[in-house]
């Protein structure tokens, strides 16, 4: 009971980290987490007039429709009928008392019917016991959702775990609930969390704690770790889920929070068999693939095979989760949220956001500590015992043998590079690839030469004066049409210089498995330290998958300066997506997307749209885990194009127009002394530089989460289009579609293979200049502003206006 007492005060403490409305009585939400209480619950039980059975009672904590009583009716209906069909013996249904007194106009015109039904659960093991509550809690929510029912929520469905939550203040939780003033209210945990809303509107269901864990903090990966669910859900598959495996599909339900998702797949995971302090290794891992790291080698093991499972689900994050068995407090990798706790002689735990949330007598604590980076403390209730980060570590890497485990892991990087660089094409066949590709001496001399005599992005001034692409006269690449994303919530971007270590482009691919499966096969993945290749790289990987790949020509048909019909395009990208479909599905786990093969009548299609076609398409036909895209461009040479293309599902990525103009230069000796291969080795370092920075702005650490998330806005391409190729991306104010782009592509096309082609344009797009890029600062206008003001001319002042 004191572990209940004090949870109810220490959230009546932190009743500053929450948001209130105007009313001054509606909360974004708050609640807490306990055990079944089970003599309450008897007495409860016979007051319905029934007798007890021998077995434990479990309770379903559920808000049900208010208003709509038909609904209400049904959904009580679909309840019973699946309890009864899972082979449980129903008490009946209590009426939860409650004060709505206490709460806001906002809070209570949301407010959900509250109800518990009551049921024997039997006296078998617990752990089975909790995983056919789940499959029986998935049954009934699939049916509500068929049957088109708003509001129903099952806040708890357990033997062992109830919820009470809600729309009120912190300070009103055991008021709005007075069954949690009872003495018989009793728990050996108690989890309990003040909500902030930064990225969800406040409504009852999404008030924490949920099913599994309670969280601070945000999602930053929220987007990719999403999606590629979706994808993971093809092969998503557990001996111990039998018949209902389909019953738990989506994992992550529409309409919810990053909280809210990521508890659902915690769910699932152990769920499936894993403990909660393996589920949070596998989701929130710390950071560990630095070699300079001191982590013992049994940890990095471990961590070598959760990066073969799944994406880790990046921060910040700070959370507190139960599975029944344990009581797990842990951190992001970054470890920006606090976490502090103190352990007293009489073996009280507590731990939370604020030192002093729980009043304690300072000459009985023994222990106290902060959870760092990573970190995570737990309990193991069974045993009665605590463990430090270390302990809990130990413990998970000797459970299974990840060492022999992770010999299953290729690293592909002794093995392709680095080594010689070819060098593809002509002085005369590099200019027209060149031009076709809309690349100017400008990018050559601004961008490309500063990245390999520098190793890091060219710096310029702030500002951008030109027009948005879809309305430049002058042809832009395709990655001009995307907006990066920025952390819009309470986060901060994150630093990738001071946080180099956190951070990380490990990019794993091959044919990813079962995440609910914890065995060897997990492992046999290939791994690179950065997705950005060479072309030499390319090279041995192809001679080193022998075989094992399946290249795709990206081109379409062009004449005269214009596609071949008004459905060129549209022709070829369907192409494009049978023929890998195809591929994949004849058990080719490479994918190649290349270029390269342009002529006179067969023009290039802009990477981006190629690749975010055959990812898409390999997504809603579930089989984009049995494959790797791996994208060779002639167009990309930025570090936001690669960042486009990893948002959009590539791989990895090979600039190879960009490195073979890299070796021209080479070869005409603008780059001193330096060999071809370090000058190579520079551009690649300053691309994976930039592609960090890009992550950081986003607060993602790892690439493997911002792969495939669409982290961009699309400004000027057709709303149908991006909701085809780049589904969940925004467009807001629509634009060109296929057979724009079509157009644009083939006109510069025609100006690379109509003629000679003698040198490249100068450019205009980053300084103005004659016959460049519109700049709303051109030097004309400047002049006449000047000479307007020189000369006391307002007529002259007026036409520069």
């Amino acid at each position: 009971r004191e572990v209940v007492a004090r949870a109810i005060d220490a959230l009546k403490a932190v009743w500053h980290r929450g948001a209130v409305d105007a009313d001054g009585k509606t909360g974004d939400g708050c609640g807490i987490h306990l055990q079944v209480p089970q003599d309450f619950f008897r007495e409860a039980v016979q007051q319905t007039g029934h007798k007890l059975r021998s077995g434990r009672i479990a309770v379903g904590q559920i808000f049900l429709p208010r208003t709509d009583y038909n609904a209400q009716e049904t959904c009580r209906t679909i309840v019973e009928s699946e309890i009864l069909r899972f082979g449980f013996y129903l008490y009946g249904w209590r009426q939860v008392p409650i004060d709505i007194s206490i709460i806001g106009e906002k809070a209570n015109a949301t407010r959900p019917e509250i109800e518990q039904i009551m049921f024997d659960a039997g006296d078998g093991n617990l752990e089975e016991l909790d995983r056919r509550l789940y499959l029986c809690r998935r049954r009934i929510e699939k049916r509500v959702r068929e049957a088109c029912i708003q509001d129903f929520y099952v806040c708890s469905l357990s033997s062992r775990s109830l919820i009470y939550k809600g729309m009120f203040l912190a300070e009103h939780l055991s008021e709005f609930y007075p069954d949690l003033k009872d003495e018989r209210f009793v728990s050996a945990f108690a989890i309990f969390h003040q909500r902030y809303s930064t990225n969800t509107f406040p409504t009852w269901r999404l008030a924490q704690p949920f099913r599994m864990l309670a969280h601070n903090g945000e999602i930053n990966t929220l987007k990719g770790n999403i999606n590629w669910m979706k994808n993971h859900e093809f092969k998503m598959a557990s001996e111990l889920f039998g018949e209902h495996g389909d019953d738990i599909k989506p994992i992550v339900q529409a309409g919810g929070s990053d909280s809210a998702a990521l508890d659902s797949v915690f769910e699932v995971l152990v769920r499936a068999g894993r403990s909660a302090p393996l589920a949070k290794t596998l989701l929130i891992p710390e950071a560990w693939s630095k070699k300079a790291s001191t982590m013992p080698e049994a940890h990095r093991a471990m961590y070598a095979y959760a990066n073969g499972v799944m994406e880790p689900w990046d921060g910040p994050a700070a959370l507190a989760a139960t599975d029944g068995r344990w009581v797990i407090a842990g951190m992001d990798r970054n470890g920006l949220r606090p976490q502090r706790y103190a352990i007293t002689e009489d073996g009280l735990l507590c731990t939370g956001s604020e030192t002093g949330m729980v009043v304690l007598d300072e000459r009985t604590v023994v222990r106290k500590g902060r959870v760092g980076p990573g970190q995570m403390i737990a309990l193991d209730l069974d045993e009665g015992r605590f463990y430090e980060d270390r302990e809990i570590k130990d413990k998970l890497a000797f459970e299974f043998p990840y060492a022999e485990w992770a010999k299953k892991i290729v690293e592909l990087e002794p093995i392709i590079g680095p080594g010689p660089e070819p060098r593809m094409f002509d002085r005369d066949g590099l200019r027209r690839r060149q031009v076709a590709a809309g690349m100017t001496l400008e990018d050559v001399e601004l961008i490309l030469a500063p990245m390999v005599e520098d190793g890091k992005e060219a710096v310029g001034s702030m500002g951008d004066d030109t027009p948005l692409a879809v309305l430049s006269e002058q042809y832009r690449p395709l990655s001009h049409f995307f907006r990066q994303n920025f952390s819009q919530v309470t986060n901060p971007p994150i630093d990738p210089l001071r946080e180099e270590r956190v951070m990380s482009l490990k990019t794993r691919f091959r044919n990813l498995g079962n995440v609910l499966a914890q065995d060897e096969t997990q492992a046999e993945v290939f791994v690179l330290e950065s997705p950005v290749i060479s072309t030499g790289m390319m090279e041995r990987m192809k001679d080193h998958l022998e075989g094992r790949f399946y290249e795709i020509d990206c081109v379409f048909e062009v004449r005269g300066g214009k596609p071949k019909d008004a459905n060129a395009l549209a022709r070829a990208l369907d192409r494009i997506r049978n023929d890998a479909e195809d591929a994949v599905r004849q058990g080719y786990n490479h994918l190649i997307l290349t270029d390269e093969r342009i002529s006179n009548e067969l023009a290039a299609i802009p990477m981006i749209l190629a690749t975010g076609a055959v990812h898409s398409h390999l997504v809603w036909q579930g089989l984009r885990t049995y494959t790797s895209l791996n994208v060779r461009s002639a167009e990309c040479f930025d570090t936001h194009y690669f960042a486009v293309l990893v948002g959009v599902g590539a791989t990895t990525i090979n600039a190879y127009l960009a490195q073979d103009c890299i070796a021209d230069r080479h070869a005409r000796g603008l780059f001193g002394k330096m060999a071809l291969g370090p000058c190579v080795k520079r551009y690649l370092d300053a691309v994976n530089a930039g592609l960090l920075k890009i992550m950081s702005k986003m607060g993602i650490s790892v690439i493997s989460s911002y792969r495939g998330a669409y982290n961009f806005e699309a400004v000027g391409l057709s709303r149908s289009m991006v909701a085809e190729i780049f589904p969940g991306m925004t467009s807001r104010i629509s634009g060109i579609g296929l057979g724009g782009i079509a157009k644009k592509v083939a006109r510069q096309h025609a100006r690379a293979h109509d003629g000679d082609v003698i040198a490249l344009p100068v450019g205009g797009f980053y300084k103005s200049r004659a016959n460049g890029e519109t700049h709303a600062h051109a030097g004309a206008l400047i002049h006449m502003l000047q000479s307007a003001v020189t000369t006391d001319s307002y007529t002259l002042f007026r036409k520069y206006s």
